[in-house]
């Protein structure tokens, strides 16, 4: 532990106003003061701070970084709340360290990180700075190991399963009988992704009587980032019919993007609706059919709003598996497909509520292994990873 930073953030707890303006330490940071008038009171009183630590990408990621990172800001925006972003100078978890202990040297206290790289961090900081507030987005127990989460944490992990079945199933429904998965790195995350994906391919399948007609390639790049060795890839997928490809890795959806353009094929985004940002990117909006979401945003609006009410105790120490809380609203649910950006035409957004409501009921399961590929009737080519 070191002492001087818990000192500094002792009196912070005490004192915490006088911290308001404080700059941040050497890292990358940006800072983001909020001043809305329905807040400003509020945060006068309040003692709260709110900071958001980026993984091994930035805020511009179309994926966990951005939408946690504009998660909070809108909640601190709402609520009057000072907000900053640390970005660290490097992909490790000394990076990570010193970026939650620059944070906590400028005066934040609570803190929001995504992903599981940041484990090893909470293992490292949590139980040395206990009037620090931590909440993790996709951190499991397979990440924290033997490690118990002390009351100043609570993490949360997502079905990705359910997601990625319901965008292959809605796939296979919409007409493409040759899709592929394009994955990150074989985290259990993107495992659920991938093998829930290819459920939904082969359950959609079975029920339109062409299960011998849709194969699935698959393949992880080892890296959660697009370049040429995985474009490559891509284009020969594409080139030999692939019509779709789920890629579901950070910024690796950039080689699907632009090896499908060549050949007018498609993509299906990943843990945000990507169809507006891939849209501007590639100047397309029809490139990206749909989206696996995660309710990312939600969790941190309403993890936030409990501990602004007083409320923590609901989270003190948890690791909560999110997924489908409604069969009637899917758009309640923390996995879900976008209905805003539907493009989709023969598998509609009533077939979606449909298979949402009967997922929910149990009349549809989803096996969540992350062991190995699920048994199916549709025909899946896996691939040695690309890195």
């Amino acid at each position: 532990m070191k002492k001087k930073l818990l000192s500094v953030l002792l009196v912070a707890s005490m004192v915490a106003t006088m911290f308001v303006g404080c700059g941040s330490s050497s890292d990358s940071a940006s800072k983001e003061s909020a001043s809305t008038e329905e807040g400003a009171a509020d945060a006068a009183t309040s003692d709260y701070r709110i900071a958001m630590i980026t993984d091994s990408g930035d805020i511009t990621d179309m994926s966990f970084n951005q939408t946690t990172y504009e998660a909070a800001k809108a909640f601190a925006d709402k609520n009057g709340a000072e907000f900053q972003y640390y970005k660290p100078t490097e992909d490790s978890d000394d990076a990570r360290i010193a970026s939650f202990e620059n944070a906590v040297t400028d005066g934040y206290n609570v803190i929001v990180v995504p992903g599981y790289l940041f484990a090893n961090m909470i293992k490292e900081v949590a139980e040395d700075y206990p009037n620090v507030t931590i909440i993790a987005l996709d951190c499991g127990e397979g990440d924290f190991g033997d490690y118990k989460l002390p009351e100043n944490v609570c993490s949360f992990t997502y079905q990705e399963e359910l997601a990625g079945y319901m965008a292959g199933y809605a796939a296979v429904k919409e007409g493409y009988t040759k899709l592929g998965f394009l994955g990150g790195m074989a985290v259990p995350a993107v495992i659920r992704y991938g093998y829930g994906f290819v459920q939904g391919c082969n359950d959609a399948a079975v029920e339109l009587g062409n299960a011998s007609d849709v194969q699935v390639n698959y393949v992880y790049g080892g890296q959660f980032f697009g370049d040429e060795a995985v474009t490559a890839q891509m284009d020969t997928w594409y080139s030999n019919g692939t019509e779709i490809v789920f890629a579901c890795g950070g910024g690796i959806y950039t080689s699907a993007c632009e090896a499908a353009q060549k050949v007018d094929g498609k993509v299906i985004g990943v843990d945000s609706d990507q169809s507006g940002t891939i849209a501007q990117q590639y100047g397309d909006d029809k490139l990206c059919v749909t989206s696996a979401m995660k309710g990312l945003a939600p969790t941190v609006d309403s993890t936030l709003t409990d501990l602004f009410a007083g409320n923590w105790s609901n989270y003190a120490g948890k690791i909560e598996n999110l997924g489908i809380v409604s069969g009637d609203d899917p758009s309640l649910n923390y996995v879900q497909l976008p209905t805003d950006t539907w493009s989709m035409e023969n598998f509609t957004v009533d077939d979606y509520k449909e298979l949402v409501a009967k997922m929910f009921a149990g009349d549809i399961t989803v096996d969540n292994s992350t062991d190995k590929m699920p048994a199916t009737e549709i025909t899946v080519k896996e691939y040695d990873n690309i890195h």
